[in-house]
């Protein structure tokens, strides 16, 4: 289980990363739309910092995690106001006048959750808004969350970011979660496996999952990959060769992320 330890490294990486972004931001910055409707880079960061509370009280109390998701699912106006603020239901701390608020927030949190990661065994298992997870998913899950809002973040900005290895964590999250897209819509996934050849950033190595034989495939980039699977771009404002029914009907539904069915944004919006 050494690669426990490593993927909690990479995702204190990847929230570094966007610390170097967000760090210096001034006010009119924190308020810049992002490519996600209705948010701003505040809201982004807002959001990362809300999940990394509710994260942090799964790992440390499942029965009152349990509960307060209870609530929070039961309360439908609420709930969906919640989720255009991306706060969902949590309450930021006093201050929120203060420029770069969010990224004190999340800061805080993050810190918590990374401290109380290290502790568990990769195979303790934690409930979250979909199935429960184990301790190695989740920490995937939350450096996948990571990266893809921090792509909305750094696309307002007009920061070009340089993919990583860390990729590969969210590209195989997005494959493991093929069912999830199924079932979370009420489909049925076909009973037709996908090859997935990546190129991992930077060398010539190539990333891949499924049968060599298998009829249908997506080939392209580790990046193209995730910002359709983390639901960032369109299919078809990637690079991605996508083959065969099966794997165009994924790619059209994919989602690394927990919670209710949400679509991909409209072509040339990515």
């Amino acid at each position: 289980m050494d690669a426990y330890p490593a993927l909690i490294d990479d995702l204190v990486a990847e929230e570094t990363a966007l610390d170097e972004i967000v760090d210096a931001l001034d006010a009119d910055a924190w308020a810049r739309p992002t490519p996600a409707e209705g948010w701003t880079v505040c809201d982004q960061v807002a959001h990362l910092a809300a999940t990394e509370e509710w994260a942090h009280l799964a790992a440390v109390d499942e029965a009152s995690f349990r509960r307060q998701l209870a609530e929070y699912i039961g309360d439908a106006d609420g709930r969906d106001a919640e989720m255009q603020s991306g706060r969902l239901g949590r309450r930021p701390p006093d201050g929120t006048e203060r420029t770069g608020w969010a990224l004190r927030w999340w800061q805080a949190g993050r810190t918590a959750m990374v401290d109380r990661l290290r502790v568990l065994d990769a195979r303790d298992r934690l409930p979250w808004f979909g199935p429960d997870m184990s301790a190695m998913s989740f920490a995937t899950a939350r450096l996948m969350e990571t990266w893809a809002h921090g792509q909305d973040v750094a696309d307002a900005l007009d920061v070009v970011r340089e993919p990583t290895a860390r990729l590969r964590h969210i590209a195989d999250l997005g494959i493991r979660t093929r069912g999830y897209a199924y079932a979370s819509r009420g489909m049925t996934i076909p009973d037709v496996p996908v090859r997935v050849d990546l190129a991992a950033p930077g060398d010539d190595d190539v990333w891949s999952w499924g049968p060599a034989e298998a009829p249908d495939s997506v080939l392209g980039s580790a990046r193209d990959f995730c910002l359709v699977v983390t639901q960032r771009c369109h299919p078809t404002d990637t690079e991605l060769t996508i083959i065969g029914d099966a794997a165009r009907e994924w790619m059209g539904i994919a989602q690394a992320f927990a919670g209710g069915p949400t679509d991909q944004r409209p072509p040339g919006r990515g």
